[in-house]
């Protein structure tokens, strides 16, 4: 993952990326990578209606091939979905066409144009077709919660310290991630509310091509 000064010069650098949306009222756009996972998502999703928040989505292929159900309750609660490719695969590991097949699987199973690549890694020279294709979305708050032995407290601290209207949050309904976003969820949700911010999917916010 890109270290925070380093990801702001790529967000000045290449504003074809969607790293933040404009601060258009008190909108922020948390989202959840890596899943579905029968053992996390449905926690997070019960958390986040148990705090009138709404979410997005980035999907791997393979799970929400594995959990139609729970792919359905996301959408049936009203959160965006977005993919995540089919496998994970590492935009900076895998070859060019290798990575685009896993892209276009994904995105042919899941659907939608919201498209987040694994670890923020594209392949060179990819960002312009994917971006024609796609919303590629980045964040620019990113809660660490993949890191070993991060606390619940810590992310919370770090992503409310962080955030403000139109920022992008990054979290993962994963088993690696579980411990730590079980401890960090609800705080950040409590905490959104007391900054008078409102969680919402990212398509309230994504409409239209022009701001790629």
């Amino acid at each position: 993952m890109f270290p925070g000064p380093a990801l702001r010069l790529l967000a000045r650098l290449d504003r074809r990326l969607i790293w933040r949306l404009p601060a258009v009222g008190n909108k922020v756009f948390p989202t959840f990578d890596d899943g579905p996972d029968p053992q996390v998502t449905p926690w997070v999703l019960d958390t986040l209606a148990a705090h009138g928040a709404q979410a997005t989505f980035f999907c791997t292929g393979r799970q929400a091939e594995r959990h139609p159900a729970l792919m359905d309750r996301i959408r049936r609660e009203g959160h965006a979905v977005g993919h995540h490719t089919w496998s994970h695969a590492d935009g900076w590991r895998t070859s060019t066409r290798a990575w685009q097949r896993d892209v276009l699987r994904a995105a042919g199973h899941i659907g939608g144009e919201l498209f987040r690549p694994p670890y923020g890694h594209l392949p060179l020279g990819q960002t312009r077709p994917l971006c024609k294709r796609f919303r590629v979305v980045m964040w620019d708050v990113m809660g660490y919660d993949f890191k070993p032995g991060r606390s619940g407290e810590a992310c919370a601290r770090h992503v409310l310290g962080q955030v403000r209207p139109g920022s992008i949050i990054v979290l993962h309904d994963n088993a690696k991630s579980a411990t730590c976003l079980r401890g960090a969820l609800p705080t950040i949700l409590a905490g959104l509310r007391t900054k008078g911010l409102q969680p919402a999917p990212l398509d309230d916010g994504v409409t239209d091509r022009s701001q790629r």
